[in-house]
């Protein structure tokens, strides 16, 4: 493989490798999902050590034709802050997913693009604000890899959505008429919304604004297919929440 030089990425995690040396689980733009090795990346030294962070907005080099490549070198970009408090486990949270729901090396130039965005609204801000923002990358992350229906449709039927009828969205049914009260659902008119938002130049965007009108009501219902779809039950980082609110 050719050498690959500033190319677009983010840390999504990182652990030991050696006494000196760290391996990384990098998204990229232009490659997608890939591991790295960060040869005395935990020096004292190193050049590496202050800049392979996570939600940083990085340049990588790499290069090599093993499943794990060789880390030639990183630039911090720049451009916001590093997220704080519950900023931060909700990065963490959007890691989570990109590395339990993406392939290696499976480019997804509009999904970095929706991740950067979404890692600059978690920088600036906090508490119940981050919702919208979470619903939105959720919705585009699982229309980039295949497994989010047409929202502008009865999944089964194809049948248009009545705007003043609810939908659920359910994993193994897509998008059904609301048959159960105890539910989730959402109105045909929001759902539309949502395809639109989807369809747009700037998805994230256009999604986070109608997320911020419909969070309580979308949020239970994306959390069951992430959940089908990761085959848990309750993602780590969500489970860590819960633990520290609990305390």
């Amino acid at each position: 493989m050719k050498r690959i030089a500033d190319e677009p990425a983010y840390v999504l995690h990182r652990y030991d490798w050696s006494e000196s040396s760290l391996i990384l689980e990098a998204f990229t733009r232009h490659h997608g999902r890939v591991a790295l090795v960060a040869k005395g990346a935990k020096r004292p030294s190193s050049g590496f050590r202050p800049v392979l962070l996570p939600l940083q907005p990085l340049r990588l080099a790499f290069g090599g034709d093993a499943e794990i490549r060789t880390l030639k070198g990183a630039e911090w970009v720049g451009g916001h802050v590093m997220p704080t408090g519950d900023a931060l486990l909700a990065g963490c949270y959007l890691n989570e997913l990109l590395l339990r729901l993406l392939a290696r090396e499976d480019p997804h130039p509009a999904l970095f693009d929706a991740y950067a965005a979404a890692v600059q609204v978690l920088a600036s801000v906090h508490g119940d604000a981050l919702q919208p923002a979470l619903r939105a990358f959720e919705l585009v992350l699982l229309r980039e890899i295949g497994l989010l229906p047409v929202l502008d449709a009865q999944t089964l039927t194809l049948a248009p959505l009545d705007d003043g009828a609810t939908y659920s969205l359910v994993p193994e049914g897509g998008l059904i008429a609301a048959d159960r009260p105890d539910r989730a659902s959402l109105s045909g008119q929001h759902w539309v919304a949502l395809q639109r938002a989807l369809d747009d130049e700037a998805p994230f965007h256009a999604a986070l604004r109608v997320c911020a009108v419909a969070v309580a009501d979308i949020k239970p219902q994306l959390r069951t297919l992430l959940n089908y779809h990761c085959g848990v039950s309750t993602l780590r980082t969500r489970q860590l929440m819960i633990d520290l609110q609990a305390l």
